[in-house]
Parts: structure tokens; C-alpha cells; sequence
């Protein structure tokens, strides 16, 4: 019986595509990092150039996907790489990105099965001898190892080291970020309960896209403690502060004075009160006591985020969840 195989889109530029093509090597960074890596020898693979709007297929993955099998390809910049090598002659289809949003396709997204035979269909019409069909096998299997394992049984045994992993959040790619709901995985990740909490969606993706294993990340105002359980669950080191400690991880102290030296941490999270609309605690010195009507409030804004750019080594990156305020039908732009 021939198994599945995975398939997957890579994506290139005008400026990138000749060394895609002379080299044989797919390349990603960091940001589609897992895709790449859970790619294997004997895998379909298409190429997506985004400048010429063309898919370049069909290929196959001739390595199993891993970082820097040519460190110097494309200055570094794309490490997460896998080799290629053509399924006989190379095609190309224009118009490439409305064919793929007609077939319900993205591609920076898994592709399914139904997906699959799409792209293939495309690509290897039936009759060309491309596609291999018996009574035992899928009716996209192609050109398979006997032994290659199916795609899904393939990311179960990749995620296997952290059953968590399977509810984690999907990488947004567009700057339109949505979640259900405020927390995911088994473990919860501060406390629902707490007033104006942080979606731990939204850290998540910024240690994604800003941070590397056992980066500095700091949180000056740190709530119910999203920004630890979040970074303690993907292997950052965390400090966290709040003028008003909801537990024993977080230590107090006021956002305006941060007890860190200059240039010491790698990304900074501040999540801060829109305004005096929510209770947090009794502090009398909590900012969110301060109405984001008077100019006192973005005064004292302008302390916080002077302090953490002091903090925060060069070129690094600052993300801060803030949003307008709306209160007895009255609209303040606070964001």
C-alpha cells in the first residue's frame, strides 16, 4: 500500500527565486520555521514567486527539512531550508495567488488533502502518469517511499514531545489578529477572571515573531500573569512587575521607574489601562486610576515608555496593547 505524502508551498521573490532554482533548496525564515521543518524526503513541494505572481511545481523534497543546509544561501537570511529536485519538467501557472484564493488555498497555511489533489490537478492532469492510483491507496498518492509516513501521523510524532503543542495558536499572518477566547492549551495562561486580562494569543505571536529561545522578555505591568506563563511555556526568560502583584512570580514596582539597567532586556510587552474605565487593584499610584481624558494620563504613559526604551537593547522591539476607550456613549482615541 502506498502511504501519503506531505506537501507544502514555499515562497519566493524575483530576487530570491534564480538561487532557489540553481542551489535546489526551498528556504523560509523563522516565521514559517515549523512548515519547513516538517518537511520530508519524498515531500511535494510547490514555489510560490510572489513578485511575478507565478507557482513554479511540481518538485519533491529530496532532504528532510532542517535548519542551515547551506548557511550562506541568501545571505542567511531564509535558514529553515529543505533540498528540491523537479518531478520531470517544471510548469508554472500565472495568475498564481487568485487561483489559490479560488481553491481556497493559502499559502502560508498546511496544505490538506483535498488541497493537494487540487494543486495536482493543476499541475499533473489525469492520464500525464504522474499520479499513481491503486485500490489500496489515497487518491493523492504520488510517487511515494513506501515508508514515507502520512502527514498527519507525521505531525503528531513532531509534536509528541509537547502534547500542548497541539492547541497552540496559528501564526497570524495578516494585521488583523482574532482569537476565541483568552487563553489555549491545557494549561490556562493567566486568569480569565482578572479585569481588562491579556490575550495570550497576541504574546504568543510576538514571541514568535521577536524573540528566540531564552530571550529577555520584560512586562512592567503584568496583571494576572500572561506574559510568565506564556514565555515560561516557550523557553523565554521573563520579568515581570506590577504596581500591584496578583502572585508571587510578579514582583512589584510602578511601570514609570523600571529597577533594570540600560540595554538589558530582548523585547518588551506592555498591556496598560486605556484609561480609568476598569478597576484593577487600590493602588492610589495605578495609572488605570487616571482618566484618559486629561493630559495627565499620556504624561504619565510618556514615563512608561521612556523607561522601557531605556531598558530595551538596540533594535529591539517594544509591542504595546492599547486600545480607545468608549464610556457613557462618549468616545476618547486613546490608541
Amino acid at each position: 500500500m502506498t502511504e501519503e505524502v506531505g506537501a507544502h508551498i514555499f515562497v519566493c521573490t524575483n530576487k530570491s527565486e534564480p538561487e532557489c532554482l540553481q542551489r535546489r533548496l526551498f528556504g523560509t525564515s523563522k516565521l514559517y520555521a515549523d512548515d519547513a521543518l516538517m518537511t520530508r524526503s519524498g515531500d511535494l513541494l510547490f514555489l510560490l514567486n510572489i513578485s511575478s505572481d507565478v507557482l513554479h511545481g511540481i518538485f519533491q523534497a529530496r532532504s528532510d527539512g532542517r535548519k542551515d543546509i547551506a548557511p550562506e544561501a541568501w545571505k542567511g537570511k531564509y535558514p529553515y531550508q529543505v533540498e528540491v529536485g523537479p518531478l520531470g519538467n517544471v510548469q508554472t501557472i500565472e495568475n498564481a495567488k487568485k487561483t489559490l484564493q479560488k481553491l481556497g488555498i493559502e499559502w502560508h497555511k498546511p496544505l490538506t488533502e483535498p488541497m493537494t489533489q487540487q494543486l495536482l490537478g493543476l499541475f499533473a492532469p489525469k492520464g500525464s502518469g504522474l499520479i499513481k492510483r491503486t485500490a489500496e491507496s489515497t487518491p493523492w498518492g504520488l510517487l511515494a517511499p513506501e515508508k514515507t509516513l502520512a502527514r498527519q501521523g507525521r505531525m503528531n510524532a513532531i509534536k509528541a514531545t509537547n502534547m500542548l503543542d497541539q492547541e497552540k495558536p496559528t501564526l497570524e499572518a495578516t494585521t488583523l489578529w482574532d482569537y476565541p477566547r483568552q487563553s489555549y492549551g491545557k494549561i490556562p495562561k493567566g486568569n480569565n477572571k482578572y479585569p481588562g486580562v491579556t490575550p495570550a494569543f497576541i504574546i504568543w505571536n510576538l514571541l514568535q515573531r521577536y524573540t528566540d529561545p531564552n530571550d529577555l522578555v520584560l512586562d512592567p505591568m503584568c496583571g494576572s500573569g500572561t506574559t510568565i506563563d506564556v514565555c515560561n511555556e516557550e523557553g523565554r526568560r521573563v520579568i515581570c512587575y506590577d504596581i500591584a502583584p496578583t502572585r508571587p512570580d510578579i514582583l512589584q514596582n510602578d511601570s514609570r521607574t523600571i529597577p533594570l539597567p540600560d540595554d538589558h532586556v530582548d523585547m518588551i510587552f506592555v498591556d496598560s489601562p486605556y484609561g480609568d474605565n476598569i478597576k484593577y487593584n487600590d493602588n492610589p499610584n495605578c495609572i488605570g486610576k487616571i482618566s484618559s481624558e486629561t493630559e495627565d494620563f499620556y504624561v504619565e504613559l510618556e514615563r512608561v515608555i521612556k523607561e522601557c526604551h531605556r531598558v530595551l537593547k538596540p533594535g529591539k522591539v517594544i509591542a504595546w496593547l492599547i486600545g480607545d476607550q468608549w464610556v457613557k456613549k462618549k468616545f476618547t482615541p486613546v490608541g
